[in-house]
């Protein structure tokens, strides 16, 4: 095994517990409908921060920086859309 072969699987492992990290909140969020301790200036600024990563993985053609900051995007962008909507 490689050392780009172990940094991919880190890569991979860390981007699997930070995306799966956002799921609770958004399940929870779309049961309860409720958003009034959620912060709508963090979510915005995460998202793109989230998104950077995204751009940046393509640029780099890093498979575990694309779909990992997808994913966690994703939720995010739900979480705001949620916020936005029920507050």
């Amino acid at each position: 095994m490689t050392i780009r072969n172990i940094s991919t699987i880190i890569g991979a492992i860390a981007g699997i517990c930070t995306t799966i990290a956002f799921l609770p909140q958004t399940l929870k969020t779309i049961k309860s409908k409720h958003t009034k301790d959620l912060s709508l200036g963090m979510y915005t600024i995460l998202s793109a921060g989230v998104l950077l990563w995204f751009l940046y993985g393509l640029f780099l053609k890093e498979l575990p920086i694309i779909f990992a900051n997808g994913i966690t995007f994703v939720f995010t962008v739900i979480i705001i859309f949620l916020i936005i909507k029920y507050k």
